[in-house]
């Protein structure tokens, strides 16, 4: 008979340290100095074990099982969001998940386009957040470039891609090597994801019913770049669509300093005006030939359902305490508000807009 023999989890104690082999399963772990500033990129579509395995490789965690437990614990697996993140190792492990829930903290790799931007000052921004020469994106962003992907860009002029350039908040701190052509493909792809929820074919078909006015999406483009430099509240915004159309509808010239704006890249003077430009809407009827800048889902929509008014002129004015959002039927009635404007105001200021 075999003598019996006791098999037992052996303890060592070391230097007051103890020991203990893992029989069941295992988890990675990390040490890692604390304190350090650490930032990190999590792809977009990463599970639960995809960022526990970015964490732990970057020293934000010091164990996979630890911070798997907590994402359970707070329910966040399916919570935690896609970007670059500045965390500090050593942190808590529940503040690294609520951070994640929360969403990214870190401006590396990113860009944020705001409505109202041109291409050139598009192309500033990008040389500014991401260090791509704004010449080379300037260079990149033609419409020739990428109009066989896009179909939206079949009918552009000038192969001009303004108004394109969709305006939002974009990560691309997990691309190593950064292009201008990556750039402006994401801010497209961005563009066509969120206008193709909008019915353009029958909003221009009421158009055409109520105004007499033939447009395509690229004139709808125009109209709204024109309401984004000119509106400045979502009220603003469907009533000076109704100017604009009244005025086409009239073959009246649109009269609107902010194409002008577009040429002189600031303030517009009386002189500018007189100036012989496809973009000058005081001497020229129609629309100018591209959008003037990047515009708003809301300005698009605007120009895609205009109220219905009877208004030929607006003007609105914010000179610091001072506000001024007129809109008139008449020349004279015009006119007569822009005097008020003037006597209303306690110091000096400049209009926005006045058409």
């Amino acid at each position: 008979m075999l003598p019996f023999v006791l098999i037992a989890v052996a303890i060592v104690a070391i230097a007051g340290v103890l020991v203990v082999p893992r029989l069941m399963g295992s988890s990675k772990t990390k040490t890692t100095k604390a304190g350090q500033s650490v930032t990190v990129n999590i792809p977009e579509g990463s599970g639960g074990s995809a960022i526990a395995k970015i964490l732990l490789d970057a020293g934000v965690i010091s164990d996979e099982q630890t911070f798997t437990t907590e994402v359970k614990r707070q329910n966040a697996d399916s919570s935690m969001k896609s970007g670059t993140y500045n965390f500090t190792t050593g942190e808590d492990v529940s503040e690294v998940v609520s951070l994640l829930v929360t969403g990214p903290n870190s401006s590396k790799g990113t860009v944020t386009i705001s409505e109202g931007l041109t291409v050139k000052k598009t192309a500033e921004l990008v040389q500014k957040s991401l260090g791509i020469k704004a010449s080379d994106f300037e260079a990149q962003a033609k419409a020739s470039n990428y109009s066989d992907k896009y179909a939206f860009l079949a009918n552009v002029q000038n192969d001009s891609l303004e108004g394109f350039l969709y305006p939002q908040k974009y990560d691309f701190g997990s691309e190593k090597n950064l292009t201008a052509d990556k750039v402006i493909t994401a801010m497209l792809d961005a563009y066509q994801k969120n206008v193709a929820s909008l019915d353009f074919a029958i909003a221009e078909a009421n158009i055409k019913s109520t105004y007499g006015l033939t447009v395509s999406d690229y004139d709808v483009l125009k109209i709204a770049s024109i309401i984004e430099r000119e509106a400045v509240n979502d009220d603003d915004r469907t009533k000076v669509a109704s100017v604009f159309y009244n005025r086409l509808q009239k073959g009246m010239p649109l009269q609107s300093d902010a194409t002008m704006a577009y040429v002189t890249g600031g303030e517009v003077t009386a002189d500018d005006l007189k100036q012989s430009s496809p973009y000058n809407t005081y001497l020229n009827k129609g629309l100018p030939p591209t959008p003037i800048c990047t515009p708003s889902i809301k300005s698009i929509q605007a120009a895609l359902s205009p109220a219905k008014t009877n208004y030929y002129y607006f003007l609105i004015i914010e000179n610091g305490s001072y506000s001024n959002h007129t809109f008139s039927e008449t020349y004279e009635e015009h006119q007569q508000a822009i005097a008020k404007a003037k006597s209303d105001q306690s110091s000096s200021g400049s209009s926005k807009s006045s058409n």
